[in-house]
């Protein structure tokens, strides 16, 4: 069956999701290890672990205990920012990764060498970074995403990951003036390509968002909103956009994506709030005029009916996480 017709998500949704996916508060670290290694991390919930394998063998295995083989050329994205470790053999004892010793590299980026004074040459050298992952409007599609994603540039799933790949591997190798940097936006582009891929392959047939998003006709109707999340939507407007009756509609979102469309609106609307207000660092009464509202004092009562608190004590909150 061919990918439009197993998979009715448009290019413009695919956009969407991609434009506001942010990768904030970024550590990358490049590790050096010897023919035997072991390192353990940590579960960071709303944060995702990713690696880059650019030579050598190992394994990566998850908090359920599996073990994914990794090869020269791998890659792993983890949304959930589970524990997981990574491995020489399966037999070998693992340290936790913020015990060993780094050397700074550049802003966001250091170095740990784990080869003994015996191994003059790594037997492994990969890269993982450990991030904020933000999917802007589309943030209901990260608990959908499964917990390891692996990546192999030379299948259908993932083209145009080899060239990324190669770059990353010449950065980490060749140490050249400035590469802490450029490893740094290389793995953005990587992990967006990873996601990107995730979702054109069906993201593995998971339901609600991602369900919705199949269905051609409430498809339109999700893009609509994201496309003007100001505007006041009707159940009846936004029925017209995918061209069905206004009952079969709201049956229809309600039963796929779980809540009544209206409902799915107003969380939109407040997770983008959220972003503006915390990540662009916009002031209130902007974002309110940019949603749709005729006042702040309406935003804040509708911000902290979704998200719990004030506009105001999200940004204390999140200067607070930074700090």
């Amino acid at each position: 069956m061919a990918l439009q017709d197993s998979f009715a998500l448009s290019s413009d949704l695919v956009s969407e999701l991609l434009s506001g996916m942010r990768l904030r508060g970024v550590q990358y670290r490049r590790i050096q290890a010897g023919p035997e290694f072991g390192m353990s991390f940590h579960a960071r919930p709303g944060h995702a672990y990713f690696h880059y394998l650019a030579v050598g063998n190992g394994l990566l295995r998850s908090a359920d205990g599996t073990l994914h083989r990794l090869s020269a050329g791998s890659a792993v994205l983890l949304p959930q920012g589970e524990e997981h470790a990574l491995l020489s053999d399966s037999s070998v004892s693992v340290q936790p990764i913020d015990s060993f010793v780094t050397a700074a590299l550049g802003d966001t980026v250091s170095g740990v060498d784990t080869c003994p004074s015996t191994s003059t040459i790594p037997s492994a050298i990969l890269f993982y970074g450990c991030m904020e992952f933000d999917l802007g409007g589309m943030q209901a599609l990260g608990p959908l995403m499964p917990p390891v994603m692996l990546a192999d540039a030379h299948k259908g799933s993932y083209p145009g990951l080899a060239p990324i790949f190669a770059s990353m591997k010449n950065e980490i190798c060749s140490g050249r003036i400035g590469f802490a940097g450029i490893l740094a936006r290389l793995a953005e582009v990587m992990a967006a390509m990873i996601v990107r891929g995730w979702v054109e392959c069906g993201c593995d047939n998971a339901s609600g968002l991602v369900a919705a998003l199949r269905d051609p006709r409430l498809a339109r109707a999700i893009l609509a909103l994201h496309r003007q999340p100001g505007r006041d939507w009707s159940v009846e407007e936004l029925a017209a956009e995918c061209n069905i009756s206004r009952s079969v509609f709201a049956g229809r979102f309600q039963s796929t994506i779980g809540i009544p469309p209206l409902r799915y609106a107003a969380e939109l609307r407040m997770r983008l709030a959220s972003q503006w207000l915390t990540r662009d660092r916009i002031a209130i009464d902007t974002v309110a005029q940019r949603l749709g509202y005729t006042s702040q004092a309406a935003f804040s009562r509708a911000y902290k009916r979704v998200i719990g608190h004030p506009p105001g004590a999200s940004r204390k909150i999140n200067l607070a996480t930074i700090s």
